[in-house]
């Protein structure tokens, strides 16, 4: 199985992202993310999901999805062609000794400490979800003591104008 990132466009009205998550989890979807935001048009509404499945499956998905009357549009983004990142917030209890090495790994994955006690941290990183997992895996010798990822929000590339700036 493969993680696949699914785009829907969808008008902005209440309750629609429950309508959407409603009809894939009575087929059996499993949602790994979610996110939803607002666009350039205020009528319309991107939500993106992940989803570790196969690529059949991934067709039945967007099949299912593109039924539905508030759908403008749906797709699963190939992930060459498209630019995806994820919001990791960790909060780790870390004396004065551990710091050094929190920061040198904060540093390595450009990373930000955006809060800071005599007790304890909060460190922000932005990425791709393998880049998030790699930074959860070198936090494991630390206190990890909470962390919240926001999912994946994707775009794809404007290849024509594409200068590779990450």
């Amino acid at each position: 199985m493969k993680k696949k990132i699914v785009s829907v466009l969808v008008d902005n009205l209440p309750n629609v992202m429950t309508r959407v998550a409603s009809v894939l989890g009575r087929r059996g979807f499993n949602i790994d993310t979610i996110t939803v935001s607002s666009t350039g048009n205020p009528d319309i509404t991107r939500i993106t999901m992940v989803f570790n499945v196969e690529e059949e499956v991934a067709d039945q998905i967007v099949a299912q999805i593109a039924k539905m009357e508030v759908v403008k549009s749906v797709s699963v983004l190939n992930r060459e062609k498209t630019l995806y990142r994820e919001l990791l917030l960790v909060k780790v209890n870390a004396m004065p000794d551990q710091r050094d090495s929190i920061k040198n790994i904060v540093e390595v994955y450009r990373g930000s400490i955006i809060n800071l006690t005599t007790t304890s941290l909060v460190i922000e990183v932005t990425g791709s979800p393998e880049k998030l997992d790699g930074f959860m895996d070198l936090m494991d010798e630390f206190d990890v003591v909470d962390f919240c990822r926001s999912g994946v929000t994707a775009v794809e590339r404007n290849l024509q104008t594409d200068h590779g700036l990450e």
